[in-house]
């Protein structure tokens, strides 16, 4: 069971890693869906966190808003992807689209070979596509061995139960190829239950755990 605790800056992480987070998503600014952290703050994580063997997961994200993004943007993200990977963390949570919300191949092909070595989860972007891009997008990212995908299976702020038939049809489609990655709306208390659901052994939220 791995319990990724989406971390806002380093605070409350020796917290979370107590009371049973066994892996981090590090960002900043969750109001806006959470961006790149700086520097100090992911190289203090990072040291923290595997002085106690818990992996880090750093989104490469410039941004709140949409996840189109132009040239000088995508050029911040490869540096940012670059100094992530410099200072040792375990993967990265990224994602780019289309100005149709389809996947934007052609920039994750650009990252996913910066990121070679590392864990890639494709974030939750996901959520934007209509359900044949999503497909196509399963695919695709299975086919470049990307980790995982982070979803919530339908629009964010709405209970995670209301989309488990969705999710359920995912994970099915995915067919172990690629690791479905259930969050938004998963707490301690509703966890086990999503689990169970939906026969995942991860999953990801704010309050995955109790501290």
């Amino acid at each position: 069971m791995i319990k990724e605790f989406c971390a806002e800056n380093f605070t409350d992480i020796p917290k979370a890693i107590a009371a049973g987070a066994t892996r981090i998503e590090l960002c900043d600014n969750l109001a806006a869906g959470g961006t790149t952290v700086s520097t100090g703050v992911m190289e203090e994580t990072i040291h923290y966190c595997h002085e106690k063997d818990i992996p880090v997961m750093a989104i490469i994200r410039p941004r709140g808003g949409n996840f189109v993004y132009h040239d000088t943007e995508l050029k911040i993200m490869e540096t940012d992807l670059l100094e992530a990977k410099a200072l040792g963390v375990d993967g990265i949570v990224i994602g780019v689209l289309n100005n149709d919300n389809s996947l934007d191949k052609e920039s994750m092909a650009r990252f996913i070979a910066l990121a070679e070595g590392l864990q890639i989860t494709f974030h939750m972007a996901f959520d934007q596509m209509s359900h044949e891009q999503q497909l196509d997008a399963i695919d695709w990212l299975a086919e470049q061995e990307v980790t995982r995908i982070l979803t919530h299976g339908g629009l964010a702020g709405t209970p995670i139960s209301d989309h488990y038939e969705h999710l359920k049809s995912l994970i099915a489609y995915a067919n172990n190829r690629i690791i479905i990655l259930p969050g938004g709306g998963v707490t301690y208390e509703n966890c086990d239950e999503v689990m169970e659901t939906l026969n995942v052994n991860e999953v990801h939220g704010t309050r995955i755990v109790n501290y």
